[in-house]
């Protein structure tokens, strides 16, 4: 039995971890690299194995750091089955779909400029994606076994990160020795408003575990839906818009959440035009309704009884490009949530080109963002930026509130690590150095190990 990690060791993204077992080779996630260049550049290298010998791919999430390279792995070979559950498979046609067509767009644009060659062709097109769609084959349910090959299986359980998301186990039998290998994927805080609790299983021989916030806990969760509340209500007063950089799938539902709640509260004005500037945060906000059974029982009720829990009494849904670029035009008065949440595409950025200088307006920043993307820079202090070749002074009011990550901090991923029983051996994944350094001396036990990438450890 062998594990290799090709992705998200030594860095946060592009989870990719490939097992080798009784001749069968399993691929945990195929994840985009995130950042700066992450159209062509990392994600354009070899895996690092063969696409075409990969038996079967069990993927935790839809996030695109997860899931962002099944299109370029069937386009390189695999023909085999992808195992997910019911909601990360509905949320990932979403996310390969809307992910090939901005390779698209960015092939295109590259075309425009007189680029030449290969490498700038896009990383994979819609049909690619639509092959990866074509490979989803059965859902797993929370804690029910799926048998993958003679002596292998595969049982997930609730991650409590985003809609759907899983932990794996697999166990594994190769010449009478078993081992079961538990792969956090990425772990939600508890309590949060719309999910279940992670809930990981107590016989782990082996973790493979990430550690985005190993090094720290967030900002309490009142105490961030207060300050989100207090930055959205001065800015409608100053006369300016707020912009909120938005991850699609849970980020987006949760925000609109706790706009109701305030509304209702008499916290917000109920008036206050809200905009949904995202087509995919549209889609994954009715995807929520048809999977009642990954939500909290209290709003999966709301659901049963036929209400919306995310409606507001001024929210507008923004589908075209038109009705995108209509927002250009409001000068005050808008919140607008619009993708992608690290700024390194989607129609936000136009949003901060016309919001960014503007003194009355804010950007709330209300989740993690990799080093070097813009959102990273504006969180940073930059002075300027550069927006569709033009540098724009950053004169808004800059707001970073973590405490709405979905990323457990450091207390809550030891606690998820202390439930899985007692690992031999533990894998760090999914950091940077500073929070898997950090979250290592937290384990402070033998087994611990830095994943390295390309290095195939004996299980």
């Amino acid at each position: 039995m062998n594990l290799s990690f090709h992705g998200a060791a030594g860095q946060v993204t592009g989870s990719c971890h490939l097992v080798e077992c009784a001749g069968r080779r399993i691929l945990v996630d195929c994840g985009m690299f995130q950042g700066g260049h992450e159209l062509h550049d990392d994600n354009a290298q070899p895996f690092g194995f063969d696409p075409a010998g990969i038996d079967v791919v069990l993927l935790t999430h839809a996030h695109l750091d997860h899931c962002g390279r099944l299109p370029l792995l069937c386009k390189q070979g695999f023909r085999g089955e992808i195992l997910s559950t019911s909601a990360t498979r509905d949320l990932a046609r979403l996310v390969l779909l809307d992910s090939a067509h901005l390779h698209e767009e960015e092939a295109r644009r590259r075309h425009r400029h007189g680029h030449r060659g290969g490498k700038h062709e896009a990383l994979y097109d819609s049909v690619d994606a639509l092959d990866a769609i074509d490979r989803f084959g059965r859902t797993a349910t929370y804690g029910k076994t799926l048998k993958l090959f003679p002596g292998i299986t595969a049982t997930f359980f609730d991650a409590g990160h985003i809609l759907g998301s899983a932990s794996i186990r697999l166990d594994l039998t190769e010449a009478g020795r078993k081992r079961a290998v538990l792969f956090s994927g990425d772990l939600g805080p508890p309590d949060r408003p719309l999910l279940n609790d992670a809930a990981p299983p107590d016989d782990a021989d082996i973790v493979v575990m990430e550690t985005t916030y190993g090094d720290r806990d967030h900002r309490d969760l009142d105490a961030s839906i207060s300050e989100f509340i207090a930055a959205v209500g001065h800015t409608a007063r100053q006369g300016g818009n707020v912009i909120i950089p938005t991850f699609a799938m849970e980020r987006a539902q949760e925000l609109l959440w706790f706009l109701r709640g305030a509304m209702e509260a008499g916290t917000l004005d109920p008036d206050i035009q809200v905009y949904l500037d995202s087509p995919m945060a549209i889609s994954a906000t009715r995807i929520f309704a048809r999977h009642p059974e990954a939500l909290r029982p209290e709003l999966a009720a709301i659901i049963h009884a036929g209400r919306d829990p995310f409606r507001l009494p001024a929210l507008h849904y923004c589908r075209d490009a038109q009705d995108s670029q209509a927002l250009n035009r409001i000068r005050s008065g808008a919140v607008i949530m619009a993708g992608s949440g690290m700024c390194t595409g989607g129609r936000v950025r136009h949003h901060l080109r016309h919001n960014l200088g503007n003194a009355n307006s804010a950007v709330v920043f209300v989740g993690y963002a990799a080093e070097g993307t813009l959102a990273r820079i504006i969180i940073d202090g930059a002075k300027t930026v550069k927006l569709f070749g033009r540098e724009i002074r950053v004169k808004a009011r800059i707001h970073t509130i973590n405490g709405f990550s979905a990323h457990a901090g450091a207390t809550d991923l030891l606690a998820w690590h202390r439930g899985t029983g007692t690992p031999e051996r533990t894998f760090l994944v999914h950091g940077e150095q500073g929070p898997l350094d950090g979250f290592a001396r937290r384990l402070g036990r033998h087994g611990v190990e830095i994943a390295e990438t390309g290095k195939v450890y004996t299980l």
